[in-house]
């Protein structure tokens, strides 16, 4: 086992970010994270790490004219701390295909659907325009393709008749809490291996996703 080490991107309030510094320093999790970069410099998951004593780094988007201008910058920014992987919570821009491949497969995203289904954005309104009765969220390896790299973990919950959008994202925050720092101690553990086509798990490749228990 080796302490993993983290850069986590984020956009937002920073909520998974702190189910994993929580894990970390409850020792649920062998991990450090080594820096959090925001596209949005405002994004309240920046003073989140700043509490805790981790490098907290904006580097606005809008500051720059295209996307591949800002991701040279950003693997730039993360590259001297020498991450095992790049964890993305709640990072709501679309990476090139020239940052993702530089980092490849280290990456890992968490998504609000059960993939492949309600790839991109309005995922829980998506599932009940959809009449869905179930709904759920999905761990993957980041690839090219937005929201379609191989799906490590998957977490269902049934849609009840009185759930709306708020309510389905509730349930769904409650178990991306739980199953991010997992994942990551699996990683940990040695016992996942990333991989953009099949990660492997316990030595096993992984055929279809694992489903969360």
């Amino acid at each position: 086992m080796s302490i993993l080490k983290l850069v986590v991107l984020i956009s937002g309030s920073g909520s998974n970010l702190q189910a994993i510094i929580d894990a970390i320093e409850a020792g649920r999790l062998d991990a450090e994270i080594s820096a959090v970069v925001s596209n949005r410099p405002g994004a309240y998951g920046l003073e989140r790490a700043r509490q805790h004593g981790i490098d907290a780094v904006a580097l606005d988007h809008t500051d720059y004219p295209d996307r591949a201008g800002f991701d040279r910058k950003l693997i730039k920014l993360i590259d001297p701390y020498q991450p095992d992987v790049i964890v993305l919570a709640g990072y709501m821009r679309i990476l090139t295909e020239g940052f993702i491949d530089h980092y490849s497969p280290r990456m890992l995203n968490i998504h609000p659907s059960l993939l492949p289904r309600y790839q991109g954005l309005n995922t829980h309104q998506r599932a009940l325009d959809a009449g869905d009765h179930e709904h759920g969220v999905s761990i993957h390896v980041v690839t090219p393709q937005l929201d379609a790299g191989p799906v490590i973990v998957q977490a269902r919950f049934p849609i009840e008749p009185d759930d709306d959008a708020v309510s389905l994202q509730q349930k769904g925050h409650a178990l991306e809490h739980q199953m991010y720092p997992r994942v990551l101690q699996w990683l940990a553990e040695n016992r996942l291996q990333l991989d953009q086509t099949q990660p492997r798990f316990d030595d096993e490749p992984l055929a279809s996703p694992l489903a969360w228990s």
